[in-house]
């Protein structure tokens, strides 16, 4: 009987002997106390390739693999470029027409050439890959592989031998070349052609040479290249038209990383691409990490480049930075973590869950999850819930340097034009549309109201009363404070629309608004975009498209109102007053200026400001241009995005940086702690298990009460 007691009640004790483990983490229990920083991404990124990729998702990888020559200081701000692969920043020299250098103060319109030379730190090497793989005779061991010999491989994990080599100022050369490449269709390729001398020439005799071998592979060190130069082993030379101080900024891009000929070399064979072993899929970097596994459907894994070298911890950043314990690394050799976990997450729920077990070591914060993570108190003071307190979770907060706005068309016959009637009109729009309220409401306060096209963190914003758009805002107690709707009624009537009628014929306000599901075409917000026009008596009749038919509307200008956005592509004010631009008239030349707005007065200021060093005489020109855009409002600047970011209290160093990307070298992870607090806050659920283990024994109950009558009457008979 004993024996039958303990087989029947054996499945319990197992059941309850399990409860030591943390049964819900998602990752192997041989990992508990690896340095590995655990994330999660959201959208699959499309290119890995640095001649290809221009997106934030794409730079979360690829800015860890490749080592631009420049970087971004990592705590200082505003933003200052410092070197990273070479040296030091480098200072142009000028030259005229006739190859003379000129002083570095000379006048931009006599510069017709700048020259950026660039000296590498010796001892930088590639991450170990198959592509520098040699035999014994030192020739590439993967050079003629046929199709059979492809069969079975999958990943570059998959080729058994690998090696590595220096990096020289020649791959930095190819990699400059392959942006005018005509099968890779780089982004900047239209820009860059415009700057760099030679590589509009270089990209059409690769198109030629394309067109005559479009299935073979192109040798780009065939092909001569006048806006480059080897000077030796470790020093090279850019060639730029004019004068272009901004040239710097695309330095710290991946665009301007180093390539190696081998790795194009070794991808470009046949039966490569059709298993997806291709540059844009397994990129090939000098950078701290390397990819070691990519399903960008499900997981992207990053691992320390072991040839890595060269760079610490910086040892000075804001006033603020040692308090928080951002100095604590000073000087120490990067990268700290040496493994990045990335876990595609498509729905934020599961996202914010595994964040607050623990399982993801930093987190956004989604407009659901926002009250429970927030708190703002009554002077409008962000802090963390007492929830995320008790956990150690810090709040991480920036600007970012972008800017939503609402645009109108200035070609068109109502809302267009620089009459002072139009403009009128634009001005009581603009401050009917209450941006604090929307801020408010539809971005859980994430946001500050935008005064001009330049966001905080770039040079030429503003705080205060000297930085205030006058023509929406008057300052009140030492503070901004939006014009009252009688006074954007007053400006209409003065338009001629009083009380959103023609003065003349009696007609309705009727203003249309463009837009896709991905812009304003969320219904609550147009339905509060709506109400903010009825305020001044105006209809706003709203205009939904997909995406393409919507990009062909503002091509063809047929549109009067729009909603868009900017993200900095460098720290410069250039970057945003560009779009607004004469010359970048989108139906005019295709360009960047949606709203097609044409002041020669702008242009000029444009034209004397862009090259000019960030100094007070700049700033003034900057004024004087913020100052034409706010009484002429081709935009409504609606706001600047404030980022929210959770950290647990085990990761370290962790400070925004909303320009550059390659911050994964910086954090540092106490993975002990992680490990610690993981198994505190996800004990194991025993009431299920006793539930089980007694649903068990009931079961067995029967059983055993049968076999008991059974023995029993053995023994009396």
């Amino acid at each position: 009987m004993r024996c039958i007691a303990r087989t029947l009640l054996l499945p319990a004790f197992l059941l309850l002997s399990a409860c030591g483990e943390i049964w819900n983490d998602p990752y192997p229990l041989s990992e508990a106390n690896d340095n590995i920083l655990y994330s999660a991404f959201t959208e699959r990124p499309r290119h890995l390739d640095p001649a290809q990729s221009y997106t934030e998702d794409e730079f979360t990888f690829i800015t860890q693999i490749y080592a631009s020559p420049l970087q971004y200081h990592y705590l200082q701000r505003p933003y200052a470029l410092i070197p990273a692969t070479v040296e030091k920043v480098p200072e142009p020299e000028f030259y005229d027409a006739r190859g003379r250098r000129l002083p570095h103060d000379a006048p931009t319109e006599r510069v017709a050439e700048s020259v950026y030379e660039l000296r590498l730190r010796p001892g930088q090497r590639y991450q170990p890959h198959p592509a520098f793989a040699q035999d014994a005779a030192g020739r590439p061991l993967y050079l003629a592989l046929s199709r059979a010999d492809l069969a079975d491989k999958f990943g570059v994990g998959d080729f058994p031998v690998t090696g590595t080599r220096e990096v020289t100022a020649a791959d930095y050369i190819y990699q400059i070349k392959r942006l005018a490449h005509p099968r890779l269709h780089s982004p900047i390729f239209g820009m860059m052609a415009e700057k760099i001398i030679g590589l509009k020439e270089l990209g059409a005799a690769l198109e030629e040479a394309n067109r005559r071998q479009p299935d073979d592979w192109l040798d780009l060190d065939a092909f001569p290249f006048a806006g480059a130069e080897v000077v030796d082993a470790y020093t090279f030379r850019i060639r730029i038209k004019g004068r272009y101080p901004q040239f710097a900024y695309w330095l710290a891009m991946p665009f301007f990383a180093p390539v190696p000929r081998e790795a194009d070399r070794f991808f470009s064979q046949p039966g490569m691409a059709e298993k997806n072993l291709t540059l844009d899929w397994w990129p090939v970097g000098s950078g701290p990490y390397m990819l070691t596994e990519n399903d960008p459907n499900r997981r992207m894994v990053l691992t320390r480049n072991p040839y890595f070298q060269g760079e610490s911890y910086p040892c000075e950043g804001e006033p603020e930075d040692a308090a928080a314990g951002l100095l604590a690394d000073c000087g120490r050799a990067l990268p700290f973590i040496e493994k990045a976990v990335f876990t595609r997450e498509k729905e934020a729920i599961p996202y914010w869950n595994k964040f607050l077990q623990g399982y993801y070591d930093a987190s956004g914060i989604a407009s659901d999850n926002f009250d429970q993570a927030v708190r703002i108190n009554i002077g409008g003071e962000v802090g963390l819930s007492d929830d995320m307190r008790e956990k150690g979770i810090r709040l991480l907060t920036s600007v970012r340097p972008s800017i939503f706005y609402m645009g109108f068309n200035m070609q068109d016959p109502l809302v267009g034009g620089d009459n002072e009637a139009a403009v009128k009109l634009r001005q009581a729009i603009a401050i009917a549309i209450d941006d604090e309220e929307f801020i408010s409401i539809f971005m859980n306060g994430r946001g500050i109201p935008g005064m001009s096209p330049i966001p905080p963190g770039i040079f030429g914003f503003e705080e205060g009363k000297a930085g205030i758009n006058p023509y929406v805002y008057d300052w009140v107690e030492d503070q901004p404070r939006r014009k009252s709707i009688a006074a954007a009624r007053q400006l209409l009537a003065e338009a001629g629309w009083p009380n959103g009628r023609n003065a003349k014929t009696g007609e309705a306000l009727i203003v249309n608004l463009d837009t896709t599901s991905g812009g304003m075409g969320d219904k609550s917000r147009l339905d509060w975009l709506i109400r903010q026009f009825q305020k001044i008596g105006a209809q706003l009749v709203v205009r939904s498209s997909d995406f393409n038919r919507f990009q062909e509307k503002l091509s063809k200008g047929a549109v009067q109102m729009f909603f868009l956005g900017w993200n900095a592509d460098y720290p410069d004010p250039e970057n945003f007053f560009f779009l607004l631009l004469g010359s970048e008239s989108k139906v005019r030349y295709g360009g960047e200026n949606h709203a097609n707005y044409a002041n020669p007065e702008f242009d000029r200021l444009f034209l004397e400001m862009k090259s000019m060093e960030s100094t007070p005489e700049r700033l003034a020109l900057i004024r004087r241009m913020n100052r034409l855009l706010q009484r002429d409002v081709p935009w409504i600047f609606v706001f600047h995005p404030k980022t929210y970011t959770l950290a647990h209290t085990w990761l370290k160093n962790r400070k925004p940086n909303d320009v550059g990307n390659n911050t994964l070298k910086y954090q540092r992870l106490d993975h002990a702690e992680r490990a610690r607090l993981r198994s505190e806050w996800n004990p194991p659920a025993r009431w299920p298990l006793l539930l089980a283990a007694g649903g068990l024994i009931l079961l067995a109950w029967p059983v055993f009460r049968l076999y008991w009558r059974r023995e029993q009457g053995r023994a009396i008979s």
